[in-house]
């Protein structure tokens, strides 16, 4: 029993350090964001000090935030609606007829580094004078989050017995009829987290954003970089710039913690 104890014990204890590592980079992003830049690069006061919204303040009034969010919710919610709707049919002709060469060359589109991509990109875009709109950071976004779509439901699919879809058919249904009616509904865990993950890649995406985005599309991330200046870091609205860009995906992520547990294991015993 004192044995059982101990190694609980130390299981707790090994939780709590881990979860410690792992929040505190959020924690003092909060507390940063808080501060003014003479109490941030202060080492006297960590912890200590007047609390100020001056720099969530600063980054509303200044930098015109609320279009910057908005520019990235269109693009990271098109992305990932498209992907879907490419990527699911994709997934489930993968699972279905086992084409795991295509599946592969799929992967190796979603390994290859996204900076390989960026001078095509551009030079195609600035043909079709797509440069500076949705349009462009959308289709470069589902660059990165198809694959990763296709890579979730595949074994989401593969999971599901055979014998729904023949049921399915008996009963009069059509292959689509059977996709959407019959397995989609079963796959939903799946969906929710490609549809998440591919969400927050596309929420957090810079690289494409610096290259295709003008004035009129620019994101988040790249309103993030304008506070970084080749003098200064404004490191206070920094922080409250991480905070504001953070915080949605994190209640996200929280609320649908369940379905996309589910849907990462969905796939891990077949039958």
């Amino acid at each position: 029993m004192k044995h059982k104890r101990r190694m609980e014990l130390i299981r707790y204890v090994l939780i709590a350090f881990v979860s410690l590592v792992f929040l505190f980079p959020f924690v003092w992003m909060i507390i940063a964001s808080l501060k003014n830049q003479a109490q941030i690069m202060s080492t006297d006061s960590i912890f200590i000090f007047t609390p100020s919204l001056k720099n969530y303040t600063e980054v509303f009034a200044q930098y015109d935030f609320i279009k910057f969010i908005v520019n990235s919710f269109i693009v990271a919610f098109a992305s990932t609606v498209f992907g879907l709707v490419l990527g699911l049919p994709a997934s489930y002709a993968i699972a279905k007829y086992k084409l795991h060469k295509f599946g592969v060359i799929i992967l190796i589109a979603r390994i290859i580094p996204g900076i390989s991509f960026m001078i095509p990109w551009f030079i195609i875009f600035s043909k079709l004078g797509l440069v500076d709109t949705y349009t462009a950071l959308t289709l470069s976004h589902m660059l990165v989050g198809l694959p990763f779509i296709i890579w979730i439901m595949i074994s989401s699919f593969e999971a599901l017995p055979q014998e729904l879809e023949d049921s399915a058919r008996v009963d009069g249904c059509t292959l689509q009829g059977a996709f959407f009616r019959v397995l989609l509904p079963l796959v939903s865990p799946g969906i929710i987290t490609a549809s998440m993950m591919s969400f927050i890649l596309s929420w957090n995406n810079f690289m494409f954003a610096l290259v295709l985005a003008g004035d009129d599309t620019k994101t988040l991330p790249i309103a993030v970089f304008n506070f970084i200046s080749y003098s200064e870091i404004n490191w206070g609205a920094l922080m409250a710039a991480a905070v504001i860009i953070t915080l949605p995906i994190l209640i996200i992520s929280l609320l649908l913690q369940r379905y996309i547990v589910s849907g990462i294991t969905s796939g891990a015993v077949k039958g």
